[in-house]
């Protein structure tokens, strides 16, 4: 695979304190990264300096295999940063078009509009006129005006309703279809269990966590499956096998804990079991949020 960001041994100290202590991975073409941790983990610090706009005190960032600084790479990224900030005094249509203006291949005005859910209204508006949910669709659409081949959105659905969310991480996934990368950190865990392909999570300006949502969830969550059965299942059934851990009855239900719930259910099928109700748990991630930020466990 293509790989589009090369950081290695990346470390940034503010006076006797490192926010980002010698941080090493990289991110391929295609991919979507979440960026999830704890307040002060460094997972910002590190973005803005995958940005350019915040020097290393030690270690390379490189994007496209050039500095994250030089001017061919800022024409290949998009950015919708937490807070979003627009120029006074101009209307929606005007800015847009004047910010399509500074790129080499940007997107249509009309193709802005279509993906980022914005209307006839909404374009005709001056800028200081914009709702909270209003200035996040603009950002979204001043972040893909240049065409870019990465995406990089702190926060970005925070003052987004149901239904604009919902339009944002469409178009994400569509993005991504593309070719395009997509970099973002977010509080809200689901989002990344849902659209992650990967997720990066910080502690204390390390990385304690790399790999799918998945493959952190089963390493660290408690997964089961559960059922309603009328007739007696000894434990023994699969309490024997490696991968069952315990078994239970609880409010009418017996649940099997275990580490692959597929050989559960192949069991349960095997035996010819007369259950019915079935229950897949794989486990939350903010159960293994929670784990790996309180125990400082490495799962990479």
């Amino acid at each position: 695979m293509e790989r589009v960001i090369d950081i290695k041994g990346l470390t940034k100290s503010f006076k006797d304190k490192k926010a980002v202590a010698d941080v090493t991975f990289t991110i391929n073409r295609g991919e979507i990264v979440a960026i999830l941790g704890p307040n002060g983990a460094g997972k910002t610090t590190t973005m803005l300096m995958m940005l350019g706009l915040l020097s290393p005190t030690k270690g390379d960032v490189k994007i496209f295999g050039v500095d994250a600084k030089s001017k061919n790479v800022r024409e290949k990224i998009g950015v919708m940063l937490q807070e979003v900030s627009i120029m006074d005094g101009l209307k929606v249509k005007e800015i847009i078009s004047l910010i399509r203006n500074y790129y080499p291949n940007p997107y249509s005005l009309d193709y802005l509009i279509q993906i980022t859910g914005l209307n006839e209204d909404d374009l005709k508006k001056r800028t200081e006129k914009l709702s909270g949910g209003q200035k996040r669709r603009v950002g979204f659409a001043l972040a893909l005006a240049g065409n870019p081949d990465i995406l990089f959105f702190d926060e970005p659905t925070v003052g987004m309703d149901i239904s604009a969310r919902k339009i944002f991480w469409e178009t994400v996934k569509e993005l991504a279809k593309q070719g395009k990368t997509i970099i973002f950190s977010t509080h809200y865990l689901q989002e990344a269990d849902d659209v992650a392909n990967r997720i990066l999570l910080f502690k204390e300006g390390t990385i304690i966590a790399d790999g799918t949502p998945d493959e952190i969830k089963k390493k660290l969550s408690k997964q089961s499956v559960s059922f309603i059965t009328k007739g007696v299942i000894p434990r023994k059934m699969f309490l024997e096998h490696p991968f069952v851990t315990d078994m239970y009855d609880k409010d009418g239900r017996i649940y099997i804990m275990t580490e692959d719930t597929d050989l559960v259910l192949a069991r349960i099928f095997d035996l010819k079991l007369n259950v019915k109700d079935i229950r897949v748990e794989k486990g939350r991630l903010e159960e293994a949020f929670e784990q790996l930020t309180s125990e400082h466990k490495e799962v990479i």
